[in-house]
């Protein structure tokens, strides 16, 4: 069987369609299952400057993406100068104050509060107190995961 050109031309975009569809699919990611995080079972990163502990990391099943960590600062440190970033993020201070600023104003946190920015705006924090601060921070939104 023989094909004209113009039957040619006809062919060629559904030959060409799904080699581009599959090269510009976003892998679609599962959703973060229920799940439970014992703190003994926690992986554990030590820097110069903090201890962290990865809780979990992905999109929930509505869309969002979803990270969470702990981190332990030692008195007087920072984990990294201020910065900014499309995701939000939440602190929930568990032990120890520290100094939270955001867009130059900077509010004191003890155990038991929790601090909030908005995307992009931007934000630093940092052990103020004369023993380790530790915690928790939720980063949701672009970027998190």
């Amino acid at each position: 069987m023989s094909l004209t050109r113009r039957e040619m031309c006809l062919l060629f975009p559904s030959a060409w369609f799904p080699t581009w569809l599959a090269a510009n699919q976003t892998e679609q990611q599962p959703a973060l299952p229920t799940a439970m995080y014992p703190f003994d079972r926690l992986p554990v990163h030590t820097s110069s400057t903090a201890v962290t502990r990865a809780v979990l990391k992905g999109k929930l099943s509505t869309g969002e993406s979803l990270e969470v960590h702990e981190t332990t600062l030692p008195p007087g440190a920072a984990p990294h100068p201020p910065h900014h970033h499309p995701h939000s993020e939440m602190w929930l201070i568990r032990e120890g104050t520290v100094d939270i600023t955001v867009n130059d104003l900077t509010t004191r946190l003890g155990p038991g509060s929790v601090g909030f920015v908005g995307s992009n705006d931007e934000h630093g924090i940092k052990n103020v107190g004369l023993v380790p601060a530790t915690y928790f921070v939720v980063a949701m939104g672009p970027g998190a995961s």
